[in-house]
């Protein structure tokens, strides 16, 4: 097939590495402007190194970007990771509209962040999800998704690198050619099970201390590798990564108190929270590289009777 590739960044990489490795025509490839002073986007250089013709509209809204696309004749869209907005009269324009990856089951978990939030929220199962995009959110009609479980451990990076990517990437593949066979079922997304959440950032990776265990617990593995779970010591910020559980069902069993080192070990340390323990593997100061997290309590002489988120 003759396809036009929306996207950026690693995933959109892969997924035009995917299309051409098995001999699909990429008739060409829109990737958003780097911002000033980045690296080049890795979707842009191998698209280049392909001797591919690359489009960067500052907007899809661009009269321009609407041209560029008649010009390819291309047979579909392949919108993968994209966060510029991408009007109608662009998507409709190849033969066979535009598909859409999102990592999400929509319509739960719409929004750009939408690997996090499951994380945080507990969820044990989550997944990506190939639609139709529209003027909405991640609103329209669905044409494929895949499912993968999610265990108490299960990290950001766990889950996304390890499934939901190459999945993802398969996932685009297979829903291209059942639209472009027209033998795809295009399901409309269910309003009342739908939930929106905005971006996943340094404020709501904050850890605080007086939640519950599980709740720190899925901050934490929710935030890793990325934007990074964090707490206070002095007034600095210390990210937290690789975290692990300890419940406590006795009634006050919890040894020390709430945001307290009470352990340092061979690699990790525990710090108390309501309902039980975390167990941290790693850190990375405010000034200075990801260390275990016992390596750090060493260093800067954090230990039993420390409190964090001061």
């Amino acid at each position: 097939m003759r396809i036009a590739i929306i996207g950026q960044q690693d995933f959109g990489k892969a997924v035009l590495e995917a299309f051409l490795a098995r001999g699909d025509t990429v008739a060409g490839v829109f990737c958003a402007p780097e911002k000033e002073g980045a690296k080049p986007d890795p979707m842009k250089v191998t698209a280049l190194e392909k001797g591919l013709e690359v489009f960067q509209f500052p907007s899809l809204k661009a009269p321009e970007a609407a041209a560029a696309m008649k010009k390819l004749g291309a047979d579909i869209g392949i919108m993968a990771f994209v966060l510029q907005f991408a009007p109608q009269e662009f998507v409709n324009i190849p033969t066979h509209g535009t598909i859409q990856f999102h990592p999400s089951l929509l319509p739960k978990y719409r929004g750009p962040s939408s690997i996090n939030w499951p994380l945080t929220r507990g969820e044990t199962e989550t997944g990506l999800t190939i639609f139709r995009p529209t003027d909405g959110l991640d609103e329209g009609a669905v044409i494929l998704q895949k499912r993968t479980p999610v265990s108490e451990n299960d990290t950001l990076g766990t889950v996304y690198f390890d499934r939901l990517f190459p999945m993802g990437v398969q996932a685009m593949l297979e829903a291209a050619d059942l639209v472009v066979a027209g033998r795809h079922k295009e399901v409309v997304q269910d309003e009342s099970l739908a939930s929106y959440e905005g971006w996943f950032r340094a404020a709501e990776a904050r850890v605080h201390w007086n939640q519950h265990v599980d709740w720190i617990h899925n901050t934490i593995r929710g935030a890793d590798p990325a934007p990074g779970a964090w707490t206070t010591l002095g007034g600095k910020k210390l990210q937290l990564f690789g975290s692990r559980k300890h419940l406590v069902r006795t009634f006050g069993a919890v040894k020390g108190k709430i945001g307290e080192i009470t352990e340092v070990g061979a690699e990790s340390m525990r710090v108390t929270a309501q309902g039980g323990q975390v167990e941290i593997a790693k850190v990375k100061p405010e000034e200075g590289k990801k260390v275990s997290a016992a390596e750090w309590a060493r260093a800067a002489g954090a230990g039993p009777g420390t409190i964090l988120g001061t």
